[in-house]
């Protein structure tokens, strides 16, 4: 996976700066500024699929060390609900490609169903499942992972708002009106 991620940030590397300097600007911007821009990006597409790998790796730890899953009634309600929350954002944000890294896809801007109330309805359902896993039989060491999942993801959310407001304008207005993890709250 690793190799891929070098591959494909390679290649953007290549094409972004064989863009650069075959489109004449028709803006104030260098051949130098973009040149760093895209080392900026590739550099930020990393850290976001390194973030993915952590995430990954705490969730799949904490599954088999069985400290994911939770046994209290509340805390499967709490669970199942994380679960019903990522499938609506999911079908709400429709048919567009997945990605390892935290870059923006094809479409606009999705602010409706969940994301009305959530900027980050998949990123806060995970976070919610995990910790509702630990409330029940916490070890020192399953803490430790859940940390490192929530702030695997916490890493990610920040590089895909870096990436919405420069893709798309409004999402500065969206940001102000619309929570990261607890609607209303946070």
């Amino acid at each position: 996976m690793g190799k891929s991620i070098i591959r494909i940030t390679s290649h953007f590397q290549r094409t972004f700066t064989h863009y650069a300097h075959s489109t004449p600007l028709k803006c104030n911007v260098s051949q130098e500024r973009l040149r760093s821009m895209s080392s900026t990006t590739t550099i930020k597409n990393s850290l976001s699929a390194v973030a993915f790998i952590l995430a990954g790796a705490s969730l799949a730890y904490l599954a088999l060390s069985h400290h994911l899953f939770a046994a209290n009634p509340l805390l499967i309600a709490v669970q199942i609900g994380s679960v019903l929350l990522m499938l609506w954002a999911r079908k709400t944000f429709g048919r567009r490609s997945f990605h390892a890294t935290a870059s923006t896809s094809q479409g606009g801007l999705v602010t409706n169903g969940p994301y009305r109330y959530w900027r980050h309805p998949i990123y806060a359902s995970l976070i919610y499942f995990v910790w509702a896993g630990q409330v029940q039989s916490p070890t020192v060491l399953s803490l430790a992972v859940a940390t490192v999942a929530t702030l695997a993801l916490l890493a990610r959310m920040l590089l895909e708002e870096h990436f919405l407001r420069a893709a798309y304008p409004e999402y500065v207005q969206y940001s102000k009106q619309t929570k990261r993890l607890i609607p209303f709250v946070v």
